[in-house]
């Protein structure tokens, strides 16, 4: 089955080039139905770190390298590219690449908004049961996402949530999604799935089995966004060797790790994956913000094929979208951040307005 998303800036229905897709199919088919030394084996650190070695590392073992169809295939823009492409002479190099965000990638400045963090395909969803966007227990299980933190998990419980795929091509720096003061930043242990549509509709709450870092960000203290409590979770996945902690609040410069009692500027640098596939989870406290609006008009939009339809009881499309544009905003205040979208996106925000795509 084809794995399709819209682009939010086009408003384009793209089909995903899904790569390993055969053996991700294979691994998880046979992992469903003998469960136990194989997929252990295939879903571990060292086996990770070996492959994403020789993938990414080697001048001779990756596709990146031979030519440069890799780029024209998955529309890699490479004049966004902060250092010249010419000097890359290993696919590390391509993965962990850095763009000239502050020119190429606007961000909305209302108080209130809150921002991508990062370029990803994104699908939204809530926790409440009475909810029309009610996704629960498929992606992942609250208490083992959060590492089981009580204190954290009463939080977000019947909370929202964003679930953001990186694939392998896209640019894999995360920015601040929101400003405020870090209350906890913590480790929770666990393997490396891949993050594949196909492994995660096979094994249902996959996200929240990975290895993860967990940031608690309160956005209700002095020159915060005023959302609430924020969970942002960078999640590893297959080939994904560890999750780098370099915040920045000037472009690149002076990174420095992320601590308790730390404020963080909203849209700037925090970390970076090395390299591979990768997923981040937002969640955020009840009835604190609202999506996007054609966000959420994508996630049900008819006819596109999607391997999210497969497992989820009904049809759930992403939306490609850029790291620092318009996610959410503080609840009530969607109109009024109707004005950092382009002239495309505020037709499309207008249109799902007056559509019904709340469904029951």
């Amino acid at each position: 089955m084809k794995h399709q998303y819209i682009e939010r800036y086009t408003n384009r229905v793209w089909t995903e080039k899904l790569f390993a897709d055969p053996w991700v199919r294979l691994i998880y088919s046979k992992a469903e139905e003998n469960p136990g030394l194989l997929l252990r084996m295939l879903t571990s650190g060292w086996f990770s770190r070996a492959l994403a070695s020789l993938l990414y590392d080697s001048r001779l073992g990756s596709p990146f390298n031979r030519n440069r169809h890799f780029f024209d295939s998955t529309h890699v823009d490479l004049t966004e590219c902060a250092d010249e492409p010419g000097r890359w002479k290993t696919a590390r190099e391509v993965f962990e690449r850095k763009i000239r965000y502050w020119e190429c990638r606007p961000m909305c400045r209302e108080p209130s908004a809150v921002v991508s963090p990062a370029d990803a395909r994104i699908l939204v969803g809530s926790l409440l049961c009475r909810s029309s966007i009610f996704i629960k227990g498929k992606f992942f299980e609250l208490d083992e996402l959060l590492g089981r933190k009580k204190k954290f998990v009463h939080a977000f419980r019947d909370g929202d949530f964003a679930v953001l795929r990186l694939t392998p091509e896209k640019y894999h720096y995360n920015h601040t999604p929101v400003a405020g003061e870090v209350v906890d930043i913590y480790e929770v242990q666990g393997m490396y799935h891949s993050c594949n549509p196909g492994a995660i509709v096979g094994m249902a709450a996959s996200l929240s089995k990975n290895r993860r870092v967990v940031t608690i960000i309160d956005t209700d203290v002095y020159r915060g966004s005023r959302v609430g409590l924020v969970a942002m979770i960078e999640i590893v996945a297959l080939m994904i060797g560890d999750v780098v902690q370099c915040y920045s609040t000037r472009r690149y410069d002076s990174p420095a790790p992320v601590g308790k009692g730390m404020f963080l500027e909203k849209g700037v640098p925090k970390s970076r994956y090395r390299p591979g596939s990768s997923t981040d989870v937002l969640l955020f406290e009840r009835e604190r913000i609202d999506f996007a609006r054609d966000i959420l008009f994508n996630m049900h939009r008819p006819g596109i094929e999607s391997r999210y339809s497969e497992g989820f009881g009904r049809p759930l499309v992403e939306t490609d979208i850029r790291v620092r544009s318009l996610i959410a905003s503080g609840k009530n205040a969607s109109a009024a951040n109707v004005s950092c979208l382009d002239e495309g996106e505020k037709e499309r925000w207008k249109m799902s307005c007056s559509s019904c795509f709340w469904l029951s």
